[in-house]
Parts: structure tokens; C-alpha cells; sequence
């Protein structure tokens, strides 16, 4: 993306300037969550939020913890070793689930 610009100013000294987006070159590239920000099925911009990206997947993951252990009746030991976490991670997320609810 350009949106920086050099401005000569009257005595010959460069100044670089933020320009707005309307004067911007932008490549729409997306993320690994969509294939563009135009197109993004998110609210917020995962990028805009802190440890955004993170808490998506931790968020995604959590979600699976509680649903195999619902309804496939997975033990904790097990979906721990299934999802490399901690046995105290996935009660947390199942915790979690039980706040939500």
C-alpha cells in the first residue's frame, strides 16, 4: 500500500505525508479467516483487536472442547491430548461454556 508521499515544500525539503485513502493504492489481500476484508464475516477486523487473531482460535477451539465433550463424550485426559493443551485448559473452556450459557 502507498499511501506515504514526499512533499517538496518551498525550501526545497522533503516531507513525508500521510495521504487519505481515496488516494491510496490498496490491495484488498484479506486473511487466513477470509479471502478479503470486503468479504469478511467478522464484525471487527481481527487485526484492530488485541490478541485478536489469538482469541479467534482459541475461541474456535474451545467451542469443538465443548461440543466433543457434550456430545461425543470425550473424557477431559483425552481432549487434551487430542488438542495438545492442559487438562486445566480444557476445563477452563468447558468453564467458559458454562458462564456462556
Amino acid at each position: 500500500m502507498e499511501c506515504v508521499r514526499e512533499l517538496i515544500d518551498e525550501e526545497k525539503n522533503a516531507e513525508m505525508v500521510d495521504l487519505p485513502p481515496e488516494y491510496c493504492r490498496y490491495r484488498d489481500e484479506g486473511c487466513e479467516l477470509a479471502p478479503s476484508c470486503l468479504n469478511c464475516p467478522l464484525p471487527e477486523c481481527v487485526e484492530d483487536i488485541p490478541w485478536g487473531r489469538l482469541k479467534m482460535i482459541n475461541g474456535l477451539r474451545d467451542q469443538e472442547i465443548r461440543r466433543q465433550y457434550t456430545e461425543e463424550k470425550k473424557k477431559v485426559a483425552e481432549l487434551a491430548r487430542d488438542f495438545h493443551i492442559s487438562t486445566r485448559t480444557v476445563h477452563r473452556a468447558l468453564a467458559a461454556g458454562r458462564k456462556k450459557q
